[in-house]
């Protein structure tokens, strides 16, 4: 008897001795079974084959490929292109697929048959590989003809393979052209701002920063210069100054002696006046300045005239005077107008070297301001300047890498062995059949036996009685097989029970 559904040895042992049957004729019967499926079923048949992705001759590090999108999205939509419905049914047509079922089943049906029966399915890496991406794919045609399906395995994996080139091609000459395009347009900006930048310099090249140096050394000299020119201006006033009045002097000491005779007095005064000139000559110039010879000359002259006393001389007509004027005179006023001209001359050059030194400091005060429009010229250059150089790299990148692709030396698919012909079916397998059918049946008559011994009420020990009736056993008298060994079972429980006395009875 099974108590709370667990099932002792020997009970094990009691139902197995009573239906050894059972396991033998189920699996024997369900490995029949399965045997002959494996015989009826139609035929399917797996031609297969390996697409390895190899990577590109040239490293990466030299030439960087243009397509770096991840294999798993590209072939989801190589899968999804190559599955579609318009290339499926080009196939169907072509090697004349289903021919006995197109009159009854309308042609997506039958695409999506085909579709089903087409297995694309990527190489998962090697565990601890650095590189993420799988390294191929497999592919796998079940069909219901080992020659169909080889020929359909070909040519979904041509297909494969030439979509997988022209994908990378068409992208390549698109990436290409679009660089292109953008290196033309960011040409067009850096010639702009070129043109930019040269006209600021050309209109601004004495205020540019580089100029300050030159403006500042400018400066100085114009400064040094205007020195120069108020000094000279100066000593030009002074020189007249000292001209007009020694030519007042001798003028009026000349007009004195030709009105009538000098006295001594006047001579002394004359002789003062001559030497406190000489005093101031002397104080500017050098003893050998000829101004200064010849007023001394004057002066030994009127000594020499003070030594020999007073002559009377007649008067003479002022007209005829003024033409007989000493050439002392005429050069005082020869020089009191080169003085003129000297003064004219040096204040003319004074106003135009201030007029230079204005200019000069507008440009040094303008200069911070150009600085500051120059550097956001430059800044603008120098960014329109790098981006066309980097644009034109990658363009070069880009050519080169799609030279690669034009030459297969690029990323591209290698077919190890090409699609497979079946020698024998994929489906159904007899082995699996058979083996799944002994195993199914052994797994159904174990379930039988178990509902079996579930469903047996009997009471074959004490424990049995003492768990049905919930009373103890007080003796138990021996069972006698009076019919021998080949005596029924039910017999010998039923002796046992008989023999059994509990405390009630």
């Amino acid at each position: 008897m099974v108590r709370n559904g667990e099932i002792a040895i020997a009970d094990v042992k009691r139902i197995l001795r009573r239906y050894w049957w059972i396991p033998t004729f189920m699996t024997i019967t369900l490995g029949a079974l399965g045997l002959t499926a494996s015989l009826v079923l139609p035929k399917k048949y797996t031609s297969s084959t390996v697409v390895l992705v190899e990577q590109p001759t040239v490293p990466k590090d030299l030439i960087r490929p243009v397509i770096t999108d991840d294999l798993n999205q590209r072939m989801a939509s190589m899968k999804a292109q190559i599955l579609s419905r318009s290339r499926l049914e080009m196939i169907i047509n072509k090697f004349n697929l289903y021919a006995d079922k197109r009159s009854t089943t309308h042609m997506e049906d039958l695409v999506e048959k085909l579709k089903s029966a087409i297995n694309v399915e990527l190489i998962q890496p090697m565990a601890g590989s650095s590189d993420h991406e799988p390294p191929g794919f497999n592919v796998s045609v079940t069909f219901d003809n080992p020659q169909l399906a080889q020929q359909i395995c070909q040519k979904i994996t041509s297909a494969f393979m030439e979509q997988n080139a022209t994908i990378r091609i068409t992208n390549s000459n698109k990436v290409s052209q679009f660089l292109s395009q953008q290196v033309d347009d960011a040409k067009a900006k850096l010639d702009e701002q070129d043109k930019k930048l040269a006209q600021f310099k050309a209109e601004h090249s004495v205020t540019m920063p580089e100029q300050e140096q030159m403006n500042l050394a400018l400066l100085n000299t114009l400064n040094s210069q205007l020195e120069a020119t108020t000094q000279a201006l100066a000593r030009a006033q002074e020189d007249k100054s000292l001209n007009e009045s020694m030519l007042a002097q001798q003028e009026a000491n000349w007009k004195a002696t030709q009105v009538g005779l000098q006295n001594p007095e006047t001579q002394e005064q004359q002789l003062t006046a001559l030497q406190d000139q000489l005093a101031v000559l002397l104080a500017k110039y050098t003893p050998e300045y000829p101004d200064v010879i010849k007023l001394k000359a004057q002066i030994e002259d009127l000594k020499k005239k003070m030594a020999q006393g007073p002559v009377s001389k007649a008067p003479v007509d002022t007209a005829q005077a003024a033409l007989r004027e000493p050439p002392a005179l005429l050069q005082l006023r020869t020089k009191i107008k080169q003085d003129n001209f000297n003064i004219a001359d040096l204040t003319k050059h004074q106003g135009q070297v201030q007029e230079q030194i204005r200019a000069i400091q507008g440009r040094l005060q303008s200069t911070p301001a150009v600085e500051q429009q120059l550097k956001e010229l430059t800044r603008n250059y120098q960014t329109a300047s790098d981006i066309y150089n980097d644009l034109l790299k990658k363009r070069e990148t880009s050519v080169m890498a799609t030279d690669l692709e034009h030459q297969q030396e690029g990323e591209n698919f290698r077919v190890v062995d090409s699609p497979s012909l079946p020698s024998a079916p994929s489906f159904p397998k007899k082995s699996v059949f058979f083996g799944g059918g002994l195993g199914g049946g052994f797994a159904l008559s174990l379930g039988i036996l178990y509902l079996l011994a579930l469903s047996d009420k009997a009471l074959y020990t004490e424990r049995d009685v003492e768990v049905c009736l919930k009373l103890p056993v007080l003796a138990a008298v021996p069972s006698f097989d009076v019919r021998g060994h080949g005596s029924h079972s039910k017999l010998k429980s039923n002796l046992k029970y008989e023999g059994i006395v509990t405390s009630k009875a």
